[in-house]
């Protein structure tokens, strides 16, 4: 039988061994049992290992300094401090290495869906993912690319579309966009990589990414989670569904709801 210190130490915050062999993450989650799911995931691949865990978000602050992940990810419940100033401390704080983050939550909430973004989150997904699709979404994030889950995104697309026009934030931020900008803003916004950006497009990797730099300057957004708030609050990205249409668009794929 374990002794009782032995059952003590499964539930403290850890600080787990510096040497990794390529993706470095940091666990942030009040539950015990879902930071030692998420580790035992991760930790089964190759090429990300989690670095350290953490139950609240000023432990996460203090972790962060200490073992300079590549990336966070975040339950956007996170007690304590909570997921979204965590996200805006580690996103803009150079002495925590400014790591990627990506939010995961159970149910989607337009609200901290948004709230996530504007601090800089850089990925949303649902708990209820697939484990492979989370393990993909790491790499994603970790590459510094912004990914949403369908689900989320038709939620997002949704929730825009409700919006009585006059209350939508004016475009201004993207008038100094040329078209091809300006469309390449709108794939980010659907969540598309680089790499699928210049696949769509027909052009190299290299120069859709000079593309979204472009944009990320001209704009003045710091990451590219901004730019996807953005598109969607400037209306780059226009929605064809209400609010009323929720229920049948979550049936719909996301191409199908954006214009």
């Amino acid at each position: 039988m374990p002794k009782r210190n032995e059952i003590q130490s499964l539930f403290a915050p850890t600080v787990r061994g510096t040497r990794s062999p390529g993706i470095r993450v940091m666990i942030a989650d009040g539950q015990v049992l879902v930071r030692a799911g998420l580790r035992a995931l991760l930790e089964s691949e190759g090429d990300i290992a989690v670095v350290a865990e953490a139950a609240h978000g000023t432990q996460a602050i203090s972790l962060a300094a200490e073992t300079r992940p590549q990336m966070v990810v975040v339950d956007i419940g996170l007690p304590g401090l909570g997921a979204v100033e965590l996200t805006r401390r580690i996103r803009a704080e150079t002495e925590l290495g400014r790591p990627s983050v990506m939010s995961l939550a159970t149910q989607t909430d337009d609200e901290q869906l948004f709230a996530a973004l504007r601090a800089g989150a850089s990925g949303f997904l649902l708990k209820d993912t697939d484990p492979a699709e989370l393990v993909q979404a790491v790499r994603v994030v970790a590459a510094g690319d912004v990914l949403l889950s369908q689900g989320i995104t038709r939620r997002l697309i949704a929730e825009v579309a409700s919006q009585p026009a006059p209350d939508r934030p004016t475009p201004e931020q993207s008038e100094d966009l040329t078209a091809r900008e300006r469309e390449v803003v709108a794939l980010v916004a659907t969540g598309l990589s680089n790499q699928q950006i210049a696949e769509r497009l027909v052009v190299s990797p290299a120069t859709a990414k000079t593309h979204v730099s472009r944009a990320l300057y001209k704009v003045h957004a710091r990451d590219r989670a901004q730019l996807v708030a953005l598109a969607y609050e400037a209306g780059l990205v226009i929605p064809r569904r209400s609010r009323a249409a929720r229920a049948r668009e979550d049936e719909q794929p996301v191409a199908a709801l954006v214009a």
